[in-house]
């Protein structure tokens, strides 16, 4: 009996001290490293030259009970052949011990083109909204002293976004959690201040022969707490034929007033493009001395590249895909 009072009493800690991050909707890892943008900008959806259908499955500290877990099944694509209109979807599930939150997200962008079909140039737009459903539950702590509890809440977000292109060189900006109105378990609606601004960049070097480069950051500013995260990449491609190999390497880091929260995370990536099917891995290490495991954190990520239109003009992989499929 004393020891569910105790686990109860560090379920409200880990509960509370989770509730804000985990209604910023989608976490963001580096699984737009495997091609996968638009989990992180609106704008990126339909912006290739192909729909793009992926699969992701996050699980960290593998072998602790209840670890976090996070899985998303997307899909992004033009309207039509000859239409600047895109549409995206997104649903997803998020645990975290006896906190989860299931959601969907749905966008729409819109790609103006700068200049003819010989050379790419263009800017993008998207925004998204987002429905979850959030919930802790601690039936499972339930004794004489301990009465269970399951709190849910339902909330409605947004997240837009502009990007750039122009040859080798991607851009992003968007600002996630515009408005985030949550509806507690007393049906009171609450607003939150959740606002993160994300930047990103890269440049696609690809008149190397035997190898492709393309170095990429990301800069992320959470305005309630003023929180900073940067990411710092490095990917490189070779391709034979119908397949195309790749690796990268991430570097994060988070810069806080409160010291304990700057932690750093160190990404090494796999993946394999076969024709129009993708498969990575990513296995990300926390770089602490103090870490809960020293298992780290894994993900898979599952793509299918649909109606690939044949390549006219010069760009990085994730806009120009390299294979014709169907």
């Amino acid at each position: 009996m004393k020891l569910n009072y105790v686990r109860f009493c560090l379920l409200c800690v880990l509960f509370f001290s989770v509730k804000s991050h985990a209604q910023e909707t989608l976490p963001i890892y580096q699984d737009y490293l495997s091609d996968n943008v638009y989990l992180v900008h609106p704008s990126a959806a339909g912006i290739g030259n192909s729909s793009k259908l992926r699969f992701t499955a996050r699980q960290q500290w593998a072998g602790i009970p209840d670890a976090p877990s996070l899985q998303t099944l997307s899909y992004h694509s033009r309207f039509g052949e000859e239409t600047n209109a895109a549409f995206g979807v997104v649903l997803f599930n998020d645990k975290n011990g006896y906190h989860s939150q299931k959601g969907i997200q749905g966008t729409y962008a819109y790609h103006l083109q700068l200049s003819d079909g010989h050379f790419f140039e263009q800017l993008s737009f998207g925004l998204s909204l987002t429905f979850v459903q959030n919930q802790s539950d601690q039936r499972s702590f339930e004794s004489d002293d301990v009465p269970a509890i399951v709190q849910s809440t339902s909330y409605y977000n947004s997240d837009f976004g502009v990007a750039y292109h122009r040859g080798g060189l991607s851009s992003y900006f968007t600002v996630k959690n515009l408005f985030l109105t949550a509806k507690n378990n007393l049906n009171i609606q609450e607003s939150l201040d959740l606002r993160n601004y994300v930047f990103s960049a890269g440049f696609y070097y690809d008149k190397f022969y035997h190898f492709q480069l393309e170095p990429s950051f990301m800069l992320q500013l959470k305005e309630s707490t003023g929180q900073r995260i940067a990411d710092f990449n490095i990917k490189a491609y070779k391709t034979f034929k119908k397949t195309q190999m790749w690796v990268a390497l991430s570097y994060r880091r988070s810069f806080d007033s409160n010291s304990i929260n700057n932690a750093q995370f160190i990404s090494p990536i796999i993946g394999l493009n076969y024709k129009n099917l993708l498969f990575s891995y990513t296995y990300t290490n926390q770089l602490e001395s103090v870490v809960l495991t020293n298992s780290g954190f894994h993900q898979i990520t599952l793509g299918l590249n649909l109606w690939t239109k044949e390549k006219t003009w010069r760009s990085m992989p994730n806009i120009n895909n390299s294979f014709i499929g169907f």
